[in-house]
């Protein structure tokens, strides 16, 4: 009994010890890694088109990968990658990818200058993309030598319409039709929201032609505006659009009129500031929208 009694006694004096070691001991809890936000990514093709907005950024990291410059850092505390992308629907495309295997972006905004379709639009309007067309793609009727050739004649033709051939066989068929792609709705809405912001001219939802040329043909213009609806023309949305899409990543256009020769609309490129601007406005309105929502 006496040994038990000891035994016991020195169990509590060790269990004692070690409590009042441990308690002596320094020590830290470090809290569990919260999920890092996906960034916003901001689209422009040419340096006036891009480089304001990646001004607007704070501790910025800028590297090249190809054409496209990308320029990684913060707008009102929130992560935000501008990209030069470079003129076309190549370059837009390369770039649009790139920078989703790299950033993983929740959306992307691609904005710049553009050529009016829409005789109603002035130098300065914003068209928001509702949706993005890619207005070079066409198959053409077949003609004979010496018979010449009528664009106005030209057929749509969906590229995506199937893996076959989109020009000839049992596949061509179903390729000859335009497909379009809608501009995420809810980024529209808040575009609409704060239209007010722009004061250049007047914000309004419509179709983003894209295609690699500058149209001077004011029958031309027509024609694409008539038939497949472009409110303006570029070089890039319908390529962002479409890899956008692959991808499952939210997407609108954004585009002011630098120029519009439906109207007499003269070129004037410092528009590309303006939109980079009302873009700003957009952008801040969407980081507030997630600072509001409940994690």
């Amino acid at each position: 009994m006496k040994f038990l009694r000891c035994f016991t006694g020195a169990i509590l004096s060790l269990f004692a010890l070690t409590v009042v070691a441990q308690s002596e001991m320094k020590s830290v809890e470090v809290a569990p890694s919260a999920l890092a936000p996906r960034p916003i990514m901001i689209q422009g093709p040419m340096p006036i088109e891009a480089e304001y907005f990646a001004s607007l950024l704070t501790d910025v990291s800028t590297f090249t990968s190809g054409n496209a410059t990308f320029y990684s850092g913060m707008l009102n505390h929130y992560p935000v990658v501008v990209v030069k992308t470079g003129k076309g629907l190549e370059n837009t495309a390369a770039a649009t990818a790139v920078g989703i295997s790299l950033f993983n972006p929740r959306l992307i905004i691609n904005q710049g200058t553009s050529g009016g379709h829409d005789p109603s639009l002035n130098v300065g309007d914003i068209v928001l993309g509702e949706r993005s067309v890619n207005a070079a793609n066409f198959k053409t009727p077949k003609r004979l030598a010496g018979e010449g050739s009528d664009p106005m004649a030209w057929i749509p033709m969906d590229l995506m319409a199937s893996e076959g051939s989109a020009g000839e066989g049992s596949s061509a068929a179903d390729a000859e039709k335009i497909r379009y792609y809608r501009g995420d709705q809810t980024l529209i809405n808040l575009a609409l929201s704060i239209k007010a912001k722009h004061t250049r001219g007047k914000v309004v939802t419509g179709t983003i032609g894209s295609g690699n040329f500058w149209n001077n043909e004011v029958d031309r213009i027509a024609w694409l505006h008539n038939y497949l609806g472009t409110s303006v023309e570029e070089m890039e949305s319908a390529a962002a659009a479409q890899i956008a899409h692959a991808y499952h990543v939210p997407f609108i256009g954004v585009r002011i009129l630098s120029n519009n020769i439906t109207n007499h609309g003269e070129y004037d490129p410092s528009t590309a500031k303006d939109c980079q601007q009302f873009v700003r406005h957009l952008v801040t309105a969407y980081i507030e929208t997630l600072q509001k929502t409940p994690r």
